[in-house]
């Protein structure tokens, strides 16, 4: 079986695996031959023997090879493994054949199957389906299997839904086929897992999300707190943990399922427990999946700090702040375009006070859902024109609303960057600033690097320079493929002492207009 080398040195899997080191959480897995269960390397039971331990990449491979998951650390929780790399050609096709397997959103009313991804990444099925099998042991629908089951299991732990539901929100086409996966791969009936889980309209459903340290809790909540509309979110700072509440919506289906949600970090158990209305049940996976997007739970710090920390070494925990809606934070950045964060923050609010639509929430504090992208597209120079919002912001909403409604832009993290990005600039008032803050923050992509960014120029010392951007892009190749995560540390003050000068409150900083279509800017959003 071909492994991740650099992941997967067996001695070095068993010492993390004996210390439950949380930094591993997600990236390998352990099955015990003497129990046939596989755990993550955080599992709180007695550590197996050494000669009774084979460690592998992924879930997939450790089910194809007849392990089942563990009942107590609940492999399901662990955060996904998410690979950006340099190397060949074949082992990027491979991890966005997965990163694609792994977006729910990427394949819209479609079933996901080889023929498609083969054609979403331009290459044969049976293209496809070698270079996946020799860098991950399994197979494409393996693998998306694992992944279905593994969701199926969560739902069946955390919540009250009727399996009937959950087989068919986690990915099956029919209870039956669903029943035999589940007892063919665990040995167990789907009822067998079932626990206490919250599910009135009142207080919601509860799961929980698993991530790996080290991450700067404070700075997450910090940059949502600063960004914050009232009436769609709210940061509460409570003694037993911040919270992050909002409301949104999310369409599958044909369908617009409206609800809200509350994040709570637990750092010492390296979770995030999250509250889901009822109304939200049938997309419960999405749900997830964007909760993960928004707070950046599956990033690999490990990865991402062998290539930054040299550059940033007080940045280690920082993480890529994403979005519930692509379509909303578009919007967001183009408010945000050459002023401060606190004056795009009373733009946005008089747009959700105008055009947000009312819902009922068990929270004072949210009360309106963020204005759709139909309302938006109809939405005359007249209206925003109103709200303070000058003509040439007033176009690109429009813009971007039209776009989203009418299905021409996918603006999510299963959607392809470079079309998406080469789309978004061919609308009015975008410019490669924005775009890319968008592929960054809402496409998920960890390479985006708004080389225009004024703010960014301040941290990296080159404002003065004749052609800043050019010499902020240059600087960047040493980066990459995390230039995102460098971005945020940059704004944030993280660069090293021996570096370039920075400005310290460089992340609200206020630019003057430079160019034409706003392609330079501060990080306002």
């Amino acid at each position: 079986m071909t492994t991740d080398k650099a992941l997967l040195a067996d001695d070095a899997c068993y010492l993390a695996l004996k210390t439950r080191d949380a930094r591993f959480d997600g990236s390998f897995f352990t099955g015990v031959t003497s129990t046939g269960i596989y755990c993550r390397p955080v599992c709180s039971v007695k550590t197996p023997k050494r000669e009774n331990c084979r460690f592998f990449g992924h879930a997939a491979q450790a089910e194809d090879a007849g392990f089942r998951p563990c009942l107590r650390c609940r492999p399901e929780l662990a955060p996904h493994s998410v690979v950006w790399s340099i190397q060949d050609a074949s082992y990027i096709l491979a991890h966005q054949a997965a990163r694609l397997l792994d977006e729910p959103e990427a394949w819209g009313d479609a079933s996901p199957s080889v023929e498609l991804l083969a054609s979403k990444l331009g290459v044969s099925d049976r293209h496809v389906r070698r270079i996946f099998e020799t860098q991950f042991g399994v197979s494409p629908m393996q693998y998306l299997q694992t992944r279905r089951l593994l969701t199926a299991k969560q739902l069946l732990a955390d919540t009250s839904l009727p399996i009937t539901q959950i087989a068919l929100i986690s990915g099956f086409a029919s209870v039956r086929r669903f029943n035999a996966a589940f007892v063919g791969h665990y040995g167990l009936n789907p009822t067998q897992l079932r626990r206490q889980g919250g599910t009135a309209s009142d207080t919601g459903i509860t799961v929980k999300l698993g991530y790996r340290p080290p991450y700067d809790v404070a700075a997450m909540v910090s940059f949502f707190t600063k960004r914050q509309i009232h009436a769609i979110e709210f940061v509460d700072l409570d003694a037993a943990g911040p919270r992050l509440g909002r409301t949104f919506c999310i369409e599958s289906g044909g369908k617009v399922h409206a609800g809200w949600l509350l994040a709570s970090f637990d750092e010492s158990r390296c979770h995030v427990a999250l509250r889901i209305s009822d109304s939200l049940r049938e997309v419960l996976p999405l749900v997830i999946r964007r909760v993960r997007a928004m707070l950046d739970l599956d990033a690999d710090p490990q990865a991402i700090n062998a290539v930054l920390h040299d550059s940033f070494p007080g940045g280690d925990g920082l993480r890529v702040p994403g979005a519930m809606d692509g379509y909303e934070l578009a919007v967001r950045a183009v408010l945000g375009q050459q002023i401060t964060v606190a004056a795009a923050r009373t733009l946005a609010q008089r747009l959700v006070d105008k055009l947000g639509e009312p819902i009922q929430t068990p929270w004072p504090g949210l009360t309106r859902l963020f204005p759709p992208a139909a309302v938006l597209a109809q939405a005359g120079g007249d209206a925003l024109g109103q709200l303070g919002i000058v003509r040439q912001r007033q176009a690109a909403i429009v813009g971007i609303a039209r776009a989203v409604a009418e299905k021409r832009v996918q603006l999510h993290g299963g959607a392809d960057v470079n079309a998406t990005m080469a789309a978004l600039k061919e609308l009015p008032g975008i410019g490669d600033w924005t775009a890319q803050y968008i592929a960054m923050r809402a496409l998920r992509w960890p390479d985006a690097f708004p080389a225009g960014d004024v703010a960014l120029h301040k941290a990296l010392g080159v404002l003065a320079l004749k052609n800043p951007a050019k010499e902020a892009e240059q600087a960047s190749l040493a980066w990459k493929p995390w230039r995102s995560y460098a971005v945020i540390r940059a704004w944030s003050g993280a660069m090293a002492p021996s570096g370039v000068p920075i400005a310290t409150e460089s992340i609200a900083a206020s630019p003057r207009p430079t160019g034409a279509r706003g392609q330079k800017h501060a990080a306002n959003n």
